[in-house]
Order: C-alpha cells, then sequence, then structure tokens
C-alpha cells in the first residue's frame, strides 16, 4: 500500500501529513461523524498529541476512535 502525501493549513501554518489510503478514509469518515472538517479534526488531533510526529498521532487517534464500543462509526 503506497503512502499518500497532503497538504494543508493547520494553525495558519503549511503542513504535509503522510497515511496510508486507509488512515486517509478512516479520517474522513471520524470527521464526518463529527460534523467536523479534515483540517479540525487534524488541528485537535495536533493539539492532543504528546511527542509524537503528527502522522504517528494521527494513525493512532484513528485506531483509538475505531476501539471505542460505543461510538457509532462507519468504514463507508
Amino acid at each position: 500500500m503506497s503512502i499518500q502525501k497532503r497538504s494543508l493549513t493547520l494553525f495558519s501554518h503549511r503542513t504535509s501529513i503522510s497515511l496510508e489510503p486507509d488512515f486517509w478514509h478512516a479520517l474522513n469518515d471520524i470527521a464526518k461523524n463529527k460534523q467536523l472538517s479534515l483540517q479540525k479534526l487534524i488541528e485537535h488531533i495536533d493539539e492532543q498529541r504528546q511527542g509524537h510526529n503528527l502522522s504517528s498521532a494521527i494513525r493512532v487517534y484513528v485506531l483509538k476512535y475505531f476501539q471505542q464500543p460505543n461510538t457509532e462509526k462507519s468504514l463507508s
């Protein structure tokens, strides 16, 4: 599986994030379920991370999100 690199603006700074397509897909589903833009969700993850690079923090966030038993989720 190839890595997809996307550029976006977080907190008024341009950055690039590299993730596998499945993580991009899951991240978009989470943003939709939370009624947030992808940018706002990633900004939230960025604020909460502790020492991990942003791509790793996103992967951990996605994993933990889908491990929560009481949250309605979809992977369309």
